[in-house]
């Protein structure tokens, strides 16, 4: 029987453009609609970081939605956050959450953002407290922060690769790599055995079984590739911010 593959989920780099700076560059220069729907796409990839850091501050569901719409208005808005945002000094994800750290310091500003607040906020924000996964007792904020985003993007990918399994005729082999690979990381336990899911499954042998499993790990691992290549500057960063992200979803919460 094969060695079974390791549960690491990195993998080689691709070339393709950096998207997310892109779409930073849109809503600091486009016009109208354009922009409008920059500024919109990167309060969504970031709602759920900063209500998760809000949390870990020890505010309430409520209060910490009213902090983050707060945060989207009077720093990254009003502030011009977006607009300061500068690739060549790093990262945008951690300019924002230097902003966060400054603004969590002085509540007064979150009740001057709440006056100026649209009637129904920046972003939707209803049922965050079921949609986010509280954090481990003994995360700070900034892991929180960390862990919410990782956990954000890893699930956009896996919602992407199931589809595509799912339209290729690969459901099985979806399952099965969901059930060696993912679960195993989400849960911090090991894989279980490939005689059981061979079993569960209706595979003809454990050889079978792991090679469909790789098949979908190939397949994911451009995919996360392709994913985190929108959020640095170059190939030679994807790995590193691929071991951040395992680093910081080892900070969630076990099912």
């Amino acid at each position: 029987m094969p060695n079974r593959d390791s549960t690491s989920i990195g993998g080689r780099n691709e070339g393709f453009e950096t998207t997310h700076w892109t779409e930073i560059v849109r809503a600091r220069e486009a016009d109208g609609t354009a922009r409008d729907r920059a500024v919109a796409s990167i309060l969504g990839q970031y709602w759920k970081p900063v209500y998760c850091y809000l949390r870990r501050k020890g505010y309430g569901n409520e209060k910490a939605k009213d902090l983050t719409q707060g945060f989207f208005c009077d720093i990254v808005l009003e502030r011009k956050l977006i607009e300061r945002a500068d690739r060549e000094k790093g990262k945008f994800r951690t300019f924002l959450l230097t902003a966060l750290n400054h603004y969590a310091i002085s509540l007064s500003r979150a009740e001057r953002a709440e006056k100026r607040m649209p009637r129904n906020g920046l972003i939707a924000l209803d049922g965050a407290d079921s949609a986010v996964p509280e954090p481990r007792d003994d995360t700070t904020p900034q892991e929180a922060f960390q862990c919410a985003w990782a956990a954000s993007l890893l699930g956009d990918v896996l919602k992407e690769l199931e589809a595509g399994c799912r339209a290729d005729g690969l459901a099985k082999h979806w399952e099965v790599f969901h059930a060696t690979v993912v679960q195993p990381i989400l849960d911090g336990e090991k894989s279980p055995p490939l005689r059981r899911l061979c079993g569960r499954f209706g595979i003809e042998s454990e050889t079978k079984a792991y090679n469909m499993s790789v098949t979908v790990k190939r397949r994911f691992q451009a995919g996360l590739a392709r994913r985190v290549r929108r959020y640095v500057n170059s190939d030679s960063e994807v790995q590193e911010e691929i071991r951040e992200m395992m680093a910081a979803l080892a900070k969630r919460p076990r099912a």
